[in-house]
């Protein structure tokens, strides 16, 4: 049965992108999630769009004050007695990082996934005030 759908641009171009994706996936660039970074007074927020993916497909990483999230999605098992008409969505891996500043305690970041959304928490610490050294003559 044919399918009536209303033609425009936009659809067309993103089409070329996915088939261009799938035959050259060394050449293209990786899809990097959208992020929004808030900062508090006492934390700093970072929210990843990643729908699709499931906790376990993705990873949160924190070394030397860099954060760092991976996803990877893989094809879902295709079943015999079904018939794939149309296939748009992609196996696809992302990673990204963020420099942290020095005044986060990257050891207590809290991490949340919901509704397509990974919200990361990274409380504040407070600084360390420099410390006065006398000089004293020899």
């Amino acid at each position: 049965m044919p399918v009536l759908e209303r033609w425009t641009p936009f659809r067309d171009l993103e089409l070329i992108d996915q088939r261009m994706r799938r035959l050259l996936p060394a050449f293209l660039p990786p899809v990097i999630p959208a992020t929004d970074i808030v900062e508090t007074k006492d934390e700093l927020v970072f929210e990843l769009e990643v729908p699709g993916y499931e906790e376990k497909e993705l990873d949160v990483e924190v070394g030397d004050h860099v954060l760092t999230v991976a996803g990877r999605r893989t094809a879902g098992k295709e079943d015999s007695e079904q018939e794939v008409r149309l296939h748009e969505r992609l196996e696809s891996m992302f990673e990204r990082s963020f420099q942290l500043p020095p005044d986060t305690d990257p050891q207590h970041l809290t991490a949340t996934y919901g509704k397509g959304i990974l919200t990361l928490h990274v409380p504040k610490t407070s600084r360390p005030k420099p410390l006065k050294v006398p000089i004293s003559s020899a």
